[in-house]
């Protein structure tokens, strides 16, 4: 059955309909709430490639009977007042984004959040948008390179939840903005003002997620599109080659990933006595438990147990003004026909008002018949 938002209206007003799409966190850091958000992120077939009668054994026998009790570990250490830092800071973006384009925007649009996993889902902030009579969405993934598992991922949630919808919205999608301006001066602003309070380090390794090797094979863009954002954002800085590294984090499994592993370069880093490495992760947009954790809490422990200085993990962007500023640069550049600066609001009233009574003068005409 068709899912709708209720009778056709000719007299309603259309909105344009943002969607923020980001990845997504459990209810709680408890092994009760890590259990269906890692079983419905691990079923994932953009996220897992391999056969899935062996994934199932695998999953469902081993890694959700041991790893929801050590991720739920791992999550309370990075727990706040506010909940998941990456639901908190995703909230903060779509309520910041809301203001900002209410400022240069006239025509009526709406933005929401929705999570690929966990809540809020996609497919909630879908229904939220056609709620408002938002016509058309763009759909905007809050991952700044592409890749099968992340954007692509998001991507499947809008569409299966649109195969059930009868009034299908007029959908655009951004695809990526590895390299986009806005994007990268947000970043190159956060790491000088981070700098600027804290100093410079000798090296700044650019840390991304990993994915497996055989994505880059497969024609996945994401391994090139992390290195044109460590290059630009290099260039930026005014960091010369010798400066700053490139690494991958978050590897799992047997399998051979993109390289370089960011554990083996901070090991290097720290047998080699570097006094102070700092460590950003460009891909992401918030602060999340791969970056609380993994990068500022485990990076720094592989660092220094092998003879390292000082080691910093510079924050995500977050909510910081630069970026919100970036988010609306490149929605901008994606909403171009939907949304005006010199839209009436009396107009389009009273322009819907006359298609109403037209219609309604249709419909009377053919009950005469």
């Amino acid at each position: 059955m068709k899912k709708t938002m209720g009778a056709f209206d000719h007299a309603t007003l259309p909105k344009t309909g943002i969607l923020l799409a980001n990845l997504g966190t459990p209810d709680a850091p408890t092994a009760k709430a890590l259990r269906p958000y890692l079983k419905q992120f691990l079923s994932d077939r953009r996220v897992v490639e391999i056969p899935r009668i062996i994934w199932w054994l695998i999953l469902n026998l081993i890694i959700l009977n041991l790893r929801p009790r050590k991720s739920a570990e791992k999550y309370a250490q990075i727990w706040t007042s506010e909940g998941s830092p990456l639901l908190a800071n995703a909230r903060k973006q779509t309520a910041l984004l809301q203001g900002f384009l209410s400022q240069r925007i006239a025509s009526p649009y709406a933005v929401e959040l929705g999570m690929r996993y966990g809540n809020p889902s996609i497919a909630s902030a879908i229904a939220k948008l056609q709620a408002q009579n938002c016509t058309r969405i763009l759909v905007f993934p809050l991952y700044p390179q592409y890749a099968a598992s992340s954007t692509a991922s998001a991507l499947d949630a809008v569409w299966d939840t649109l195969k059930q919808t009868r009034n299908v919205p007029a959908i655009r999608t951004i695809r990526n903005y590895h390299d986009h301006p806005a994007y990268i001066k947000a970043l190159a602003d956060s790491v000088r003002e981070y700098w600027s309070i804290n100093g410079k380090p000798e090296k700044l390794v650019m840390s991304f997620h990993g994915v497996p090797r055989y994505t880059l094979d497969k024609g996945d863009p994401y391994h090139c599109e992390c290195h044109k954002t460590g290059r630009l954002l290099a260039e930026a800085l005014g960091l010369s080659k010798d400066q700053y590294l490139i690494a991958f984090q978050s590897r799992f499994g047997k399998a051979e990933w993109l390289k370089p592993y960011l554990a083996a370069t901070l090991e290097k880093l720290g047998k080699d006595q570097v006094k102070r490495v700092d460590v950003v992760c460009p891909g992401f947009s918030s602060d999340c438990l791969e970056t609380l954790e993994e990068i500022a809490m485990e990076g720094k422990e592989i660092f220094q147990h092998n003879g390292g200085g000082e080691y910093h993990y510079i924050p995500a962007l977050n909510s910081r003004e630069s970026w919100i500023h970036a988010m609306y640069d490149i929605a901008l550049d994606n909403l171009h026909g939907w949304v005006s600066t010199e839209w009436d609001a009396e107009h389009a009233r009273q322009e819907g008002l006359k298609t109403a009574l037209r219609a309604q003068a249709l419909s009377e005409s053919k009950a005469d018949v």
